[in-house]
């Protein structure tokens, strides 16, 4: 073994850089836990859509990069939080949906005067 494979590790030349954290990965995994919290008031679908898209892109830099841009934990936390924060926004939007049918089919019709066709 030469000194250059004791110090930097089997398996890796000396010249590789180091792996470091994605810049994109806590900002998705953050988008995406603001787009869980807001989810039940709709206001999550802004920060899930980036959240998403921003994981796309850190996703595609991660397998461009070699093996060099670490954070997929993070990413794919902050995905599968930003689809939770969707799903919460419909299930709102569905729960509103149903409250107003059933409001409208409880009113009281409105009564006219006697003698009023």
């Amino acid at each position: 073994m030469s000194v250059s494979q004791a110090m930097v590790g089997p398996g890796r030349h000396p010249l590789d850089p180091e792996p470091v954290r994605s810049t994109k990965a806590p900002a998705v995994f953050a988008l995406g836990l603001i787009a869980f919290l807001t989810g039940p008031l709709v206001g999550g679908l802004v920060p899930a859509t980036i959240a998403l898209q921003l994981a796309r892109q850190a996703e595609r830099e991660a397998y461009a990069s070699g093996g060099y841009l670490t954070g997929a934990a993070w990413i794919r936390r902050g995905t599968v939080l930003a689809w939770s924060g969707i799903t919460l926004a419909a299930c709102a939007l569905v729960l509103a949906l149903v409250v107003a049918v059933f409001n409208y089919a409880n009113a009281p019709l409105q009564d006219f005067a006697p003698g009023i066709d």
